[in-house]
């Protein structure tokens, strides 16, 4: 019979100590690893905060970077426009003006008469300056009333109206009417064929239109005030004609002004 002695017996208790051993190491290792997850965790969002810190500056508020150079590149091209627009008005004053002179259809007092071009010194600059204005206008006028020009928007079409406008200009020294209602009525048609043919939009019907009368009004004033004289008046102190050369004008520019405006983007809103 058997003895109790010859069989292996296994306490739990003997292997005890060596099972607690490894269950405490085993839990060490699964908490060493949380460690690490948790630790990772909060150090990596710490870190790209670490890194856009430099470039989060709670003065500048998102986007002001792009918004300022649009806008700086905006008044760049403004003013690029503004000085073509000022030296077309310099060029088209000089011209125009030196044909009215010698044909005694306006007379400058001889003080204030320059050699060079048989005309006064602030002619020219008057004139670019209201070309810049005018010619800076019209596409403003034409954004804001959202009816985008688009009428015959090339060069080719801009530079035959200019061409047309120094007929008209020219026509009004050179023919030779048996009155000046007759010469202002034609030139008038004129005026108007010019806006139909370059243009036929209502803001450059009406800006044309405002164009010739404020500067009708103006002309008034500087004969009445003897800066200079039209000769052989009719209509008050000037020409009764000169207000279809103001329209022409005023169109012709308006045109050149569209022109340099397309391609333009708009200005950038500041928020």
């Amino acid at each position: 019979m058997p003895r109790l002695d010859d069989h292996c017996w296994s306490c739990p208790c003997a292997h005890g100590p060596r099972h607690a051993g490894r269950a405490r190491a085993s839990a060490g290792g699964l908490a060493a690893k949380v460690g690490e997850m948790i630790t990772s965790s909060v150090s990596r969002p710490s870190l790209l905060v670490a890194r856009a810190a430099p470039d989060s500056d709670p003065s500048r508020g998102p986007g002001s970077t792009g918004a300022g150079g649009g806008s700086a590149s905006w008044h760049h091209r403004l003013v690029q426009r503004g000085l073509v627009l000022f030296s077309v008005g310099v060029g088209l004053a000089l011209v125009l003006n030196l044909l009215q002179v010698q044909r005694n259809v306006t007379l400058f007092p001889e003080e204030v008469t320059a050699t060079a071009f048989s005309s006064a010194w602030w002619v020219p600059p008057c004139c670019g300056t209201a070309a810049a204005v005018v010619g800076l206008l019209y596409p403003c006028i034409d954004s804001h009333l959202g009816e985008p020009h688009k009428f015959k928007r090339e060069w080719a079409s801009v530079m035959r109206c200019v061409a047309v406008f120094v007929g008209i200009n020219h026509a009004s020294a050179k023919l030779d009417f048996a009155n000046n209602v007759q010469l202002s009525l034609t030139l008038a048609a004129l005026s108007l064929g010019l806006w139909w043919t370059f243009d036929r939009s209502r803001s450059g019907l009406g800006l044309g239109i405002t164009i010739a009368f404020l500067a009708t009004l103006i002309t008034q004033l500087l004969v009445y005030n003897g800066v200079y004289q039209y000769t052989s008046p009719d209509f008050l102190y000037i020409r009764s004609w000169l207000p279809c050369i103001f329209f022409s004008g005023g169109v012709t520019v308006g045109n050149i002004g569209r022109q340099l405006a397309m391609g333009v983007p708009e200005k950038p809103h500041s928020d």
